[in-house]
């Protein structure tokens, strides 16, 4: 199949190209490089440098004529979104509306996009939230992500666009961005193999579901190939918190120190715990890297 991956020289992208390419199909990535880096494509995959609003995206798309698309290309940080809503909405809602729009006219057999499980749901307070969970979305970021959603069940309802939203927990693992304000994991392995002490944020207790790239990268995959349509929470249903993941990545990096304590962030969730029952059950899904192997996979990459 030909592929158009959007945010294809990404985090979560790219480790999706390399599978793609891995297979066997025909995959182009397409990035700005606003948060991603060139050199993360893989080189058996065609690179475009374009914004999703760009103009010329409608070219790229009848001239390369794709099977499926795979959207990641976003604006990525909630904090940006709180600070400049306008400039979220540009990117994460009328950017894939651009690219919703092109898959329309050409005839895509399937589109995958990627939510965001880990904000769409808000506060998770016991156990874990299914795909059946009311939305309370508390940032611009959140909201963009669950406006698409009801955008892909017009264009399926109204177009029979086939499609899937991938509602992601917390992703870590090699190629992540350690110097921005999402991934908790990349950040404090930075800052240990570099010396330094991170902080925590308030008590530490915040909990999250965390799943390794490598496992994403093939719930993209599957979802590209099944007929099925809707949406599908990407996660362990394993509560890790701060505390905890301080714990394991000091030991896995060997950095001795306690961290420093900062007071408690705004807007951070207490809890956000996702059920991966249903994608196990139709797609035969389930998060195969544990958290300890993902940790030392992760600090591996950053130590090269």
């Amino acid at each position: 199949m030909k592929v158009l991956v959007t945010g294809g020289a990404g985090f979560i992208g790219s480790h999706i190209v390399d599978l793609l390419v891995e297979k066997g199909h025909t995959v182009t990535a397409l990035d700005d490089l606003s948060s991603g880096r060139r050199e993360n494509v893989n080189p058996k995959a065609k690179f475009v440098k374009m914004d999703v609003n760009d103009p010329k995206l409608a070219e790229l798309f009848t001239g390369e004529r794709f099977d499926w698309v795979d959207h990641h290309a976003a604006q990525i940080s909630v904090v940006v979104s709180t600070r400049e809503p306008l400039a979220d909405a540009r990117v994460n809602i009328i950017g894939t509306l651009n690219v919703l729009e092109q898959s329309r006219k050409n005839g895509i057999k399937k589109f995958v996009f990627a939510s965001s499980g880990g904000t769409i749901y808000g506060e998770v307070p016991l156990g874990a939230a299914d795909e059946g969970t009311v939305f309370v979305p508390v940032s611009p970021y959140a909201v963009a992500k669950a406006a698409i959603e009801y955008y892909l069940n017009f264009y399926f309802h109204e177009y029979r666009l086939p499609f899937i939203s991938l509602r992601y927990a917390n992703i870590y693992g090699p190629r992540q961005d350690p110097f921005g304000e999402a991934g908790v994991v990349a950040i404090f392995t930075r800052a240990m193999l570099d010396g330094k002490t991170p902080t925590i944020f308030g008590d530490g207790k915040c909990a999250r579901d965390f799943v390794f790239c490598k496992d994403v990268a093939r719930a993209n995959l599957m979802a590209l190939e099944t007929d099925k349509t809707g949406p599908y929470n990407i996660a362990t249903g394993t509560a890790t918190d701060v505390n905890r993941l301080y714990e394991l990545l000091s030991a896995e990096t060997g950095f001795k120190k306690p961290a420093k304590r900062g007071p408690a962030r705004p807007g951070d969730l207490r809890r956000s715990i996702l059920s991966p029952e249903k994608i196990g059950r139709e797609l035969g899904w389930h998060a195969s890297v544990k958290l300890s192997e993902g940790l030392k996979q992760t600090v591996e990459f950053f130590k090269k």
